[in-house]
């Protein structure tokens, strides 16, 4: 097995995302290689979908939902992955294909990847230890590995929903190398030989297909901040090589997730049904023009402002067509969670940017909102 791209993780979102485009890269010739997939919690779904790949090898993406204004609703088949392996029972396999065959790490541990643990010490660096806990340290020990083997360096490319990933886990590592007392030439293959990339992902994945698959909207965008000497797992249309990646976060933050929260906050404080969802609220004529004016007066401002104007309502006809998925149920209560804290990450930044900018907007619904306090 010489699969280059090593991935940890085994979510239903990569599989609609990272490994569909590679499966349709590998398609049209545009791939590095397959798959191999790293199980890296002990949760039984995640055992499950291993034991599915082993068993199946390719899995059903259905695609649902609206892309430019036509019904889209196509089944894909996936074969990227090629070989699953759990970190936990299979450890010195990980080991030898992360030395031997990777050239490409791929991530998407959720935010407790990057949680690190007190038993994780350099104990386990030794031959024939266990695999750490965390993630961070799992990367310590491959990236020792492969240093001592005489491998080269690697492109790592986060997937987490955490800003500024790639330097984030980077600093992790280095962090976890440091306190271990590790060799200073292996801290400089850390930090400066292998490449780490900030990275945003943006698709909605609604459902698994049991035991293995997904169900997503069309839209999808992988934006990666282009770095000297990294290597891409493929080539393709949802994938996009920046200089700029700041901006891709702002769209995404002060159009999509400001537009969700702020449909939570009506939901919230209205006491609309429960079951609502966001096709339900974007039907509903006072709520879908009083989010219209939000964005409008309150929002797309800042972006005019920024010069980017056009980009901005592209982007934002794009929303409108997510926010109305006929076959998506995205429930506004599932929105709601961490309210106060989504207001303030979601509100707070399209204010201080207007004033920041000179702008003489009231911003009137954003400011009302980040007032109301969510009801214990």
């Amino acid at each position: 097995m010489s699969n280059p791209i090593l991935q940890f993780g085994t979510s239903r979102f990569l599989q609609a995302h990272a490994d569909l485009f590679v499966s349709e890269a590998l398609d049209a010739g545009r791939a590095l290689g397959s798959i191999t997939v790293v199980q890296t919690t002990t949760n039984p779904e995640s055992r499950a979908r291993i034991e599915a790949l082993r068993a199946h090898g390719r899995y059903p993406v259905r695609i649902r939902g609206l892309r430019h204004e036509a019904v889209v609703d196509a089944t894909v088949d996936c074969h990227a992955v090629s070989e699953a392996l759990d970190a936990n029972s299979e450890w010195p396999l990980v080991l030898e294909r992360f030395v031997r065959n990777a050239r490409v790490v791929i991530s998407n541990t959720s935010d407790s990847g990057y949680v690190l643990f007190d038993e994780d010490t350099p104990a386990l660096l030794e031959p024939g230890a266990p695999p750490p806990r965390g993630f961070a340290a799992k990367l310590v020990v491959l990236l020792h590995a492969r240093f001592r083997a005489g491998g080269e360096p690697l492109t790592v490319l986060p997937c987490e929903l955490v800003s500024n990933n790639g330097d984030t886990l980077r600093t992790l590592v280095a962090g976890i190398a440091r306190v271990w007392a590790i060799d200073p030439a292996f801290l400089s293959y850390i930090e400066e030989r292998c490449v780490w990339v900030n990275s945003l992902v943006d698709r909605i994945v609604s459902e698994p297909i049991r035991p293995i698959g997904a169900i997503a909207e069309p839209y999808a965008l992988w934006a990666i901040e282009r770095r000297p000497g990294m290597v891409l797992p493929c080539e393709h249309e949802a994938m996009v090589v920046t200089n700029d990646l700041s901006h891709y976060e702002r769209l995404k933050l002060l159009l999509l997730n400001l537009g969700h929260t702020y449909l939570a906050e009506r939901w919230q404080t209205d006491r609309r049904p429960a079951d609502e969802n966001t096709l339900h609220a974007m039907r509903d004529p006072a709520v879908r023009a009083d989010l219209e004016s939000l964005w409008r007066d309150e929002v797309l401002p800042v972006f005019d402002a920024l010069g980017k104007a056009s980009a901005a309502r592209d982007y934002l006809d794009e929303v409108r067509e997510r926010f109305e998925n006929p076959f998506l149920d995205h429930r506004l209560a599932d929105i709601a969670r961490n309210h106060d804290e989504k207001k303030r990450r979601r509100f707070q930044p399209v204010i201080d940017l207007a004033r920041e900018l000179g702008l003489k907007i009231e911003q009137p619904r954003l400011h009302a909102a980040l007032r109301v306090a969510m009801p214990m």
